[in-house]
């Protein structure tokens, strides 16, 4: 099968969050991105999502910095071009350094163009299984509203509930909180914010009782990492570091992490990330899908991913009111008893609200 990209369109989108999101990097109150619509010569649309920040706080990508690159560097790359893969587009970015968030935006909008030509799901496209998407939620706020969102989260059946943290963090706190939820997978994120800590700080959260410890260290912390990971009985879980198939090989060989974090907005797009997960899969490396605080696009790209069988544990998946008063797609995500069931439709399953 071919098709010729005929026609990029990129969309503003700029919301306020309905509770600010706090990490050790930045507090989010107003989320923006691109949405991208691809369209082949018949009209079929394919859809995308740029998930850069406003500022340079997650990466050095910027919503101002993606548009420029988008319009001037990428589309033309793209745009009257005869595809027969999707698998193509990252040939065609290969000569583009770095910029991995914008050129997500657009490759991840060309698969979904591809899966809606064969008249398939994204999901099946790509390999996966139909099965419900264990649901997994952040709580991000400060630290007297912490039990509150939790038991929020849990009254909604969600599967695993992820905790960010800093060294300061009231650790009889978080231990009394996953103590009272004994049936529920508690995540520790700490966003590199350990990077100028004892390292006995980070050994202190060893006996709180979560699942595994997110990124203690700044990305290129390789050796802290795999002293972590000698000397604490919780996993340690690479996210920030993983920025292309090769950082997943480096982490492996370096014996710098039990976990990763799938992320296409970070890694650059789908092939990308297919190649890391075949890395994961052949060393025994657990992995699951996080958010960037995304709109529905990402998010329906993200559950396809999740649908891959290696990926074991539950990632960042929630309602879609859960951040937003109003999301960009429709229907809306929706949990169910701590899940989220696959579309059937083609693609994603979900269209734009544009």
């Amino acid at each position: 099968m071919e098709l010729t990209i005929a026609g990029i369109e990129l969309h503003h989108v700029k919301k306020p969050l309905k509770t600010p999101f706090k990490t050790a990097l930045q507090t989010v109150r107003e989320r923006e991105c691109i949405l991208i619509r691809t369209m082949d010569a018949e009209g079929v649309e394919g859809y995308g999502e740029c998930v850069a920040f406003s500022t340079p706080w997650y990466t050095e990508e910027t919503i101002a910095g993606c548009r420029f690159v988008l319009e001037k560097v990428l589309m033309p790359l793209v745009l009257n071009k005869t595809l027969t893969s999707p698998g193509q587009v990252e040939e065609l970015f290969k000569n583009v350094k770095g910029n991995r968030m914008a050129k997500a935006g657009i490759e991840t909008a060309i698969w979904d163009l591809f899966a809606k030509k064969q008249k398939v799901p994204l999901w099946k496209f790509i390999g996966g299984i139909d099965k419900p998407i264990p649901a997994g939620v952040v709580v991000a706020s400060d630290e007297d509203k912490i039990m509150e969102q939790v038991e929020a989260a849990a009254a909604k059946g969600y599967e695993r509930i992820k905790l960010k943290v800093t060294p300061a963090s009231d650790r009889d706190l978080l231990k009394g909180v996953i103590g009272r939820f004994p049936d529920i997978l508690f995540f520790a994120d700490a966003n590199g914010g350990f990077d100028d800590e004892p390292f006995e700080k980070l050994l202190a959260f060893d006996s709180i009782g979560f699942a595994l410890i997110e990124q203690p260290f700044s990305e290129e912390q390789w050796l802290l990492h795999a002293r972590a990971k000698k000397e604490m009985e919780t996993p340690i879980c690479l996210d920030e570091s993983i920025r292309s198939a090769e950082d997943a090989r480096r982490m492996i060989e370096l014996e710098a992490g039990d976990v990763i974090v799938l992320k296409m907005g970070r890694l650059g797009g789908w092939s990308e990330t297919l190649k890391v997960v075949e890395l994961c899969r052949a060393h025994g490396i657990r992995m699951w899908v996080g958010g960037m605080i995304e709109f529905g696009v990402s998010k329906a790209h993200n559950l396809a991913l999740a649908s891959l069988p290696d990926i074991s544990l539950p990632g960042d998946f929630s309602d879609s009111d859960h951040f937003w008063h109003e999301d960009v797609v429709e229907p809306e995500i929706r949990v169910d008893t701590g899940k989220i069931a696959l579309r059937s439709e083609t693609g994603i399953g979900y269209n734009l609200k544009i």
